[in-house]
């Protein structure tokens, strides 16, 4: 019968880790700091996700430090309070085969963030639940927000919704928003029909973004021959930060962060908000470049799900 393992482990230099394992994946998650999830992949093979560990060791304890992995930010995004350095020691436990990761209260904004993971016992299928407690002694607007560092070489994929015709749409149906230093002339752009990817290519060190209102409640980075897909909930209607984005890709040359957002709540005084992604790591995808990748490799996997 197929089970989960627990342990704890040294991973990337880093002492005092956790790692979940089904024997397909395993995911790593660090308890000096965080939570931040270090590694995702199939056993044995290497880490989808970034690992910046000498620039982390570099930075002052004092400073944010970008250490790669995935990291659980709440927007909208300012300087300093999204920037909070969460270098301290976290509580892990493991309990009914959930690990929980708790960070200590941010001092500056009173916030607790809080991840919840659970590796299913025979799939590459890990459920990840961001977990937002206002500490403070008043409500504050705030949205939980999932970056998801990855290897760079690869391309992001943010879905766009069906297409129509001239006739039957006369009114815009979706929008993409663009930041003051998105470059729509950038060769790592490539629009399709069905999808705007985003080549991470490692020898250009200019940053990219965009977002989007994503209803198909998926996001997705292809990287030799394997397809990271992250699935979380779009509520129509509902207002989202940055100008109605629940998705985002940016782009620098060490990484491309594929990043979620949940709806912007008034988080009363001793409550919690939770964002939700499931993540899924699918083989033998090959890197979309054409609408026709995205048609024939892309799409079909993901419908599966």
């Amino acid at each position: 019968m197929a089970s989960v393992t627990f342990e704890q482990v040294e991973y990337g230099g880093w002492t005092n880790c956790y790692r979940l394992s089904n024997g397909i994946v395993d995911v790593v998650i660090s308890g000096g700091f965080g939570p931040r999830i270090l590694r995702y992949g199939f056993v044995g093979q290497p880490n989808e996700l970034a690992e910046l560990y000498d620039a982390a060791r570099a930075t002052p304890p004092d400073q944010f430090r970008l250490y790669g992995g995935h990291r659980f930010w709440h927007a909208p995004e300012a300087h300093p309070r999204t920037y909070y350095p969460d270098n301290a020691p976290i509580d892990i436990t493991f309990a009914d085969g959930v690990l929980t990761a708790s960070a200590p209260v941010e001092h500056t904004t009173a916030m607790q963030k809080t991840l919840h993971l659970s590796l299913d016992p025979a799939s590459p299928r890990v459920l990840v639940t961001h977990s937002l407690t206002n500490h403070g002694a008043w409500a504050v607007q705030v949205a939980p927000w999932a970056l998801t560092c990855m290897a760079a070489g690869g391309t992001g994929i943010l879905p766009l919704p069906p297409r129509g015709s001239h006739t039957d749409n006369l009114l815009p149906s979706s929008h993409l928003m663009l930041w003051a230093y998105t470059d729509l002339s950038d060769p790592r752009w490539t629009f399709t029909p069905d999808a705007v990817l985003l080549k991470a290519d490692p020898t250009r060190d200019t940053p990219q973004k965009i977002g989007a209102p994503v209803a198909p409640e998926w996001l997705a980075y292809a990287r030799d021959g394997r397809l990271f897909v992250k699935q979380f909930e779009h509520l129509a209607g509902a207002t989202y930060p940055d100008g109605g984005c629940s998705a985002e890709l940016f782009v620098i040359n060490f990484m491309l962060e594929v990043e979620s957002l949940a709806p912007l709540a008034t988080l009363d005084a001793g409550a919690t908000v939770d964002h939700v992604e499931s993540w899924t790591l699918l083989a033998d995808v090959p890197e979309p470049r054409t609408a026709a990748d995205v048609a024939q490799h892309i799409r079909p996997r993901i419908a599966a799900l």
